[in-house]
């Protein structure tokens, strides 16, 4: 299979690395983009954007990206800490009032970037496309108890965390969040990314392919806990994001569609010390907030060994071996989509793809790209 883009003579073993998953049949469809200090080292896709194989997957090629959508999010209420609109340290009811209902009046605007809210999904009864109706899928969230002590451990916030932190944004910015990173982020940095995706970009999205089905083993776990409640309030449903009513819904923790070049030069914005060329969205002291560990140990949703910063995971060698220690901050999307930042080394990698792997925290694809990386240039 041909692989297409540009690719530094350091990097040969990359792009050799995704022509044999596509031609393994292990990715149907896939990009990848490096950037080192505002060098774009890499540029590369391949295979097909459909499952029939009648559509090639092209340079301008979008994908809903799932997770990965999280660090877009997080971006977008960093720009307002910025800004001075948003304080990570003020409770969330000071920006939205009605949050602070039935015990969580103590939920800082920081447990929500970090996953211990305690609020990690939404109450039964609760389906997947409640989630498109955002005054009703938020209004939900602000009246619900928190289910464990806010602050005290993290739960990752799986489909609600872009219904919660969208809504600080709306409040305090008068903007949607599809809004904020349209004018604010994506217009700027002249980037192909957006919160959902419009009608005249149904054309080039291309389609999911759904995982295998996850080895949860729900029904071995007490249905009281933040696992199953998270994982069934809603149950989710990979096939959904091929469908219009998810395309045109504001789904900050899950639905960005966007490509690999787009994500690297937006994620090299941390980096490379808050600016991209002459576009500057974030301060020093801004990003070092991102690297602020808030919490460290088993997930109570994940059920494995996570540390988050402010907005993004930190490094974790028992659950994602393949990130090196450090100052590294990442995240990644269902399936295996995934980007990672390296500020010390001002290096950005970013991955996405439409045939969704195995289990929700990268996959062995990723893990294979990122070490080709750092291998050649880490």
């Amino acid at each position: 299979m041909t692989i297409h883009g540009h690719t530094d003579p350091r990097l040969t073993g990359l792009r050799d690395a995704l022509a044999a998953m596509v031609d393994s049949g292990e990715e149907l469809g896939a990009a990848i983009s490096v950037d080192l200090d505002g060098e774009t080292l890499v540029d590369i896709w391949g295979g097909h954007a459909d499952v029939a194989r009648t559509r090639p997957w092209e340079r301008d090629t979008i994908v809903n990206v799932w997770s990965t959508t999280k660090e877009v999010t997080a971006l977008a209420v960093l720009l307002l800490v910025e800004r001075g609109l948003v304080d990570l340290d003020a409770p969330v009811a000071t920006y939205w009032p009605e949050f602070a209902a039935n015990g969580k009046e103590g939920v800082l605007v920081r447990h929500v970037m970090s996953h211990t809210s305690g609020v990690s999904g939404w109450d039964q009864p609760f389906v997947l496309t409640d989630m498109y109706d955002r005054e009703t899928a938020t209004a939900r969230l602000a009246a619900q108890a928190p289910w464990w002590e806010p602050g005290t451990a993290s739960g990752y916030h799986a489909q609600n965390q872009g219904h919660l932190l969208g809504e600080i944004i709306r409040r305090t910015s008068g903007r949607t969040l599809t809004q904020l990173v349209a004018e604010e982020i994506a217009g700027p940095l002249g980037v192909d990314l957006q919160i959902g995706a419009t009608e005249r970009d149904d054309d080039r999205v291309a389609e999911i392919v759904p995982p295998p089905p996850l080895p949860m083993g729900l029904s071995q776990v007490p249905a009281d806990s933040p696992m199953v409640r998270t994982f069934t309030g809603p149950v989710a449903s990979a096939a959904a994001a091929n469908t219009i009513p998810w395309r045109r819904a504001e789904l900050g923790a899950l639905n960005a569609h966007t490509n690999a070049r787009a994500l690297a030069r937006t994620f090299s914005v941390i980096s490379r010390g808050g600016a991209v060329d002459d576009v500057r969205l974030l301060s020093p002291g801004t990003i070092e907030q991102i690297f602020r560990e808030q919490s460290r140990g088993v997930d109570l949703v994940l059920g494995v060994p996570l540390r988050f910063g402010i907005g993004f995971a930190l490094p974790e060698p028992q659950t994602v071996p393949y990130i090196p220690d450090g100052r590294v901050c990442f995240w990644g999307g269902w399936g295996g989509s995934m980007t990672v930042m390296f500020p010390e080394r001002s290096l950005t990698v970013s991955y996405v793809m439409n045939k969704m792997a195995p289990g929700i925290i990268g996959s062995d694809r990723a893990a294979r790209y990122l070490t080709e990386v750092l291998d050649a240039v880490g």
